[in-house]
């Protein structure tokens, strides 16, 4: 799709956006990746383009390339959306197992978070569990994301992975398979962007069966 015409550049990245999503609900990232570069490019609401850039990168195994946006995500982005870009960077690192990179974002999104913040925090706290540190309070956590709109959604699989950390396994069980449940019955796009953490969540759920 050309960038030049009549249409003012707000309506150009809407129209991209919806090109990108169906390359990206249909895996075309290469595809999905150039577009999402497109509506960078154009500079409307450069925060949510990069983060939409990112996903296609990380999608293709590309985590330099996410890495890169999701930074300038946080940097360009408004405050209010600030701490959810180093949530999401730090997400990332999660995944590719960059124990200390994820948590230097993760500390970032908790420090910046204000409605979201169990949520950041429990996801530290997660990823402080798998490096191997000793997390204090992690009942604390959980019973804070638990009772906040944060714990739906993503927040199942943090609370989930908390609960598996503090050895509460029907309460992991229960999180884990509301996680996978919710992540791969709606839209492709989400159980494609939630790859690796229903892969990580159904790996904490197989190990939970063996015990």
């Amino acid at each position: 799709m050309s960038l030049r015409g009549p249409l003012d550049r707000t309506t150009q990245a809407m129209l991209l956006r919806q090109l990108y999503l169906a390359y990206f609900e249909t895996r075309r990232f290469e595809r999905a990746s150039e577009v999402a570069e497109q509506i960078v490019a154009l500079g409307v609401l450069s925060d949510v383009a990069h983060q939409d850039a990112a996903r296609a990168k990380q999608a293709r195994g590309d985590i330099e390339g996410a890495v890169g946006h999701l930074r300038l995500a946080a940097r360009t982005g408004p405050a209010s959306r600030r701490a959810f870009h180093w949530w999401t960077l730090g997400s990332v690192y999660h995944l590719a197992r960059r124990y200390d990179d994820a948590i230097g974002a993760l500390t970032r999104a908790a420090r910046w978070g204000t409605r979201d913040k169990p949520l950041y925090q429990g996801h530290l706290a997660v990823v402080q569990c798998e490096s191997g540190r000793m997390v204090e309070g992690l009942g604390a956590l959980i019973d804070r994301l638990s009772e906040v709109p944060a714990g739906q959604g993503y927040g199942r699989f943090v609370l989930g992975q908390m609960a598996y950390f503090d050895r509460r396994w029907d309460e992991a069980k229960k999180y884990l398979e509301a996680f996978v449940q919710r992540s791969t019955s709606g839209r492709a796009a989400v159980a494609i962007a939630l790859g690796g953490e229903i892969e990580a969540a159904r790996r904490t759920l197989a190990a939970m069966a063996k015990r």
